[in-house]
């Protein structure tokens, strides 16, 4: 038995049928842009990350810092960014927050600055690498950066087990120093053991720095070393006794000449706020520690070290120098300020690069 319908029914059906296309179509459109957003998003990533690399072939091709990158190059990474983000993933906390440069980009009046020039210098394993972020967001604002591959580190040639002393390790650092011109001046940021590299630094060149920045670092007094920080049991968590191996590239009766960390543990203990992306440039591009540096005990006098100001950014997510640890330093040799970087684990450059940006660029403009 057939279903006759009425000239009315039709036409109410066939609104029916168009308002169903019409409601696919617009389903299929939403789920295009969500598509194209994406894709939007993934092109922002490679971006950020294809300036990393050509920072590092930079660097392997012997080409100087500071980094400068192409017009072409920041005008992609400046329209990949400034697009709309919608993704289908939720986002975690761990991610990085990736801002338009209008909202990174802080007004600076260099005229007024002691000096626009930072030295960043890397800690125990890392290199000038690590600091990619920083880099790109200090240069937006027209300082100049130089990024030090300590010996033994980075993409310097020389063995980490074959380093003998903490000169020898911070000769890169020295040799820069020394070939500035008279009257030049650097503001020093170390992170890590960084921060007895620069204090040696500063002792033989206090002519040449305006302030110095210690990021979760070993600041030390006179007659310490870096071993001696970490000497009391409550000071070096288990963690970081798990992590740690000992090279013996002299033979195993012989002192170690280097430690490695074990690439497990990383994320742990250096990278417990960073995302997976930089937990997986680091283990990829981190070396072994040099030992005998750790050991060197050093010799700081008021009339150089003690001349320079300096100031103190605290981590308080740090596994590797606990911020009961970083407060002790603070204390017994007190900088001038102090800074705390909320939610940043030892390795801010990762984990919370615009606020360890913001910092470093406030520091520069305190007079």
């Amino acid at each position: 038995m057939g279903i006759c319908l009425s000239k009315k029914s039709k036409r109410s059906t066939a609104r029916i049928y168009n308002k169903r296309i019409s409601n696919q179509t617009s389903s299929s459109n939403r789920w295009s842009r969500i598509r194209s957003s994406s894709v939007q998003s993934d092109d922002a990533v490679i971006s950020e990350h294809a300036i990393a690399a050509a920072i590092l072939f930079q660097q392997q091709n012997g080409g100087l810092l500071p980094f400068n990158r192409s017009m072409s190059v920041r005008n992609q990474r400046q329209q990949a960014m400034s697009r709309n983000s919608s993704t289908t993933r939720r986002r975690s906390v761990k991610d990085p927050l990736l801002l338009p440069p209008q909202m990174i980009v802080q007004e600076v009046n260099h005229d007024e600055l002691e000096t626009s020039h930072i030295v960043l210098v890397h800690g125990g394993g890392f290199g000038a690498w690590c600091w990619f972020k920083i880099i790109a967001l200090l240069q937006e604002c027209k300082f100049k950066v130089t990024a030090i591959d300590l010996s033994g580190s980075g993409i310097d040639r020389f063995d980490p087990n074959a380093i003998k002393s903490l000169s020898q390790y911070v000769k890169p650092l020295t040799d820069f120093l020394e070939m500035l011109p008279d009257g030049e001046k650097v503001i020093l940021a170390g992170h890590d053991i960084g921060g007895a590299c620069i204090s040696y630094a500063m002792e033989l060149f206090p002519d040449k720095v305006a302030k110095a920045i210690f990021i979760a670092a070993s600041m030390l007094k006179t007659g310490k070393s870096t071993r001696d920080m970490f000497s009391h049991k409550d000071n070096m968590n288990d963690l970081m006794r798990q992590a740690q191996k000992f090279l013996y590239a002299n033979g195993n009766n012989q002192p170690p000449t280097a430690i490695d960390l074990d690439k497990s543990l990383l994320n742990d203990l250096l990278f417990n706020q960073s995302c997976a992306k930089d937990v997986v440039l680091a283990s990829i591009s981190m070396r072994p520690i040099p030992f005998s540096p750790i050991l060197d005990k050093l010799s700081l006098s008021d009339s150089n070290y003690g001349s320079i100001r300096r100031f103190y950014i605290e981590t308080p997510e740090d596994n590797a120098i606990p911020i009961t640890l970083q407060q002790i330093m603070i204390n017994e040799s007190p900088p001038e300020k102090v800074f705390r970087l909320k939610g940043a684990d030892h390795c801010p450059f990762f984990s919370k690069p615009q606020a360890l940006h913001k910092l470093l660029v406030e520091i520069a403009k305190i007079k």
